[in-house]
C-alpha cells in the first residue's frame, strides 16, 4: 500500500491526541536502557530486550493486562529469544515475513490471525502445503510473531482508531467521550469518499448511499466488527454516514439498504478491513519505539490482497 502525505504528520498528530493516556502508560526509556543520568559519564550499553520483554512492556499499557482469555498469543518463536528489529503489520503475510528478515527483524507483531482462522488454530492444517511452507519459513528464520488485536483495541484511547483518525485528518474533530463519532462540516459523500481513497492509499471503495448527500455525523468503525455492532450502533448514534472496513453483505449491506428504503437519509461507506485498520499499527511505531532503544522499530504494510478490476 502506497504511503500518502496525509501520513507524513502522523507521528506528530498522534502523539499529541494520545497525550498524557500514553505517557501514564510508558516505562522510563533510560532504565530500560541502564544510561547513566550523570553528567560526564558514558551511557551503559542496553543488554537488549527478549520478545516477552517487549510484550510486557506493552501489556503494562493496557488496562486489565495481560487478559485471562485473548487471541494475542505468540504464534511462533519464543518469548526468550533477543529481538534483533521489530515489525508491525496488519496481516504477517509470505511478503512481510520475507522482508522482516531482509531488515534484520526477528518480530512481528501483526493485528490479525497469521494462520487464516480467528484462534490461528493449525491442527487442520497440518497437511496443507501453504501452512507447511509459511511455517517452515518462520522456523527457519528464528521470526517472533505475536498477535495484537484485543490489546490495541483496548488501549485507551483505541490505538486502531487513533491511527486511522489521523491518517483521515480528522484529529479536531475527535470526542473521547463518544470516540466512534466525529462530527465534520456538511461534506458530501463523494467528497467523503475521495479523501478516505487519498489519504488510505484505497483504489476503489463501497458506497450505498447518494454521492451528493451532506454527511455531518460520522460512526467509524474500523475493521470488522460485525453486522450487529454496525446496526446497533446505527440505531444509537442514528449517523449519516457509516464507514465500516469489511461486512458481511446480507448482515449490514441489507440493512441500510431497508433503511433508505423506509426513507432514512444514512449512507454506507466500506473500506475494506486490511487498508482501514493499518495505520493502527503504524500508530503502534510511534507508541512502541521509545520504550526499546537502541530496537529499530518500523512498519510493514501487508496491503489490500485484491486486484480491482
Amino acid at each position: 500500500m502506497k504511503k500518502q502525505s496525509g501520513r507524513r504528520e502522523f507521528l506528530m498528530t498522534v502523539s499529541q491526541v494520545l497525550g498524557a493516556s500514553a505517557l501514564a502508560g510508558s516505562v522510563s526509556t533510560q532504565a530500560l536502557a541502564g544510561h547513566s543520568t550523570t553528567p560526564g559519564l558514558p551511557a551503559v550499553v542496553p543488554e537488549g530486550f527478549t520478545v516477552g520483554d517487549v510484550m510486557n512492556l506493552i501489556l503494562k499499557t493496557i488496562p486489565g493486562a495481560p487478559f485471562p482469555k485473548t487471541v494475542d498469543t505468540l504464534k511462533s518463536g519464543s518469548a526468550d529469544q533477543k529481538v534483533t528489529g521489530i515489525v508491525t503489520t496488519m496481516f504477517a503475510t509470505i511478503e512481510v515475513i520475507n522482508k522482516a528478515v531482509a531488515t534484520g527483524a526477528n518480530f512481528i507483531i501483526a493485528h490479525e490471525p497469521t494462520f487464516y482462522n480467528h484462534l490461528d488454530e493449525t491442527n487442520w492444517l497440518e497437511n496443507d502445503a501453504v501452512y507447511q511452507y509459511k511455517s517452515a519459513l518462520l522456523k527457519k528464520h528464528n521470526i517472533a510473531v505475536w498477535r495484537f488485536h484485543d490489546y490495541i483495541h483496548s488501549h485507551q484511547p483505541d490505538g486502531v482508531r487513533m491511527g486511522v483518525m489521523t491518517a483521515l485528518g480528522w484529529e479536531k474533530y475527535y470526542d473521547d467521550k463518544n470516540p466512534h463519532v466525529f462530527t465534520l462540516p456538511g461534506l458530501s459523500l463523494k467528497n467523503i469518499a475521495a479523501t478516505a481513497k487519498q489519504k488510505l492509499g484505497i483504489p476503489t471503495v463501497r458506497i450505498i448511499g447518494d454521492l451528493n448527500q451532506s454527511c455531518r455525523r460520522i460512526l467509524l468503525l474500523p475493521g470488522a466488527s460485525g453486522g450487529r455492532s454496525h446496526i446497533q450502533g446505527i440505531e444509537n448514534e442514528k449517523p449519516d454516514l457509516l464507514i465500516i472496513g469489511e461486512l458481511s453483505e446480507w448482515e449490514t449491506a441489507e440493512y441500510i439498504r431497508d433503511a433508505r428504503l423506509k426513507g432514512d437519509t444514512i449512507s454506507l461507506l466500506v473500506l475494506g478491513h486490511a487498508v482501514s485498520e493499518e495505520p493502527g499499527l503504524e500508530w503502534l511505531v510511534t507508541f512502541l519505539q521509545p520504550k526499546v532503544p537502541g530496537i529499530k522499530v518500523q512498519h510493514v504494510p501487508s496491503g489490500n490482497p485484491f486486484l480491482f478490476v
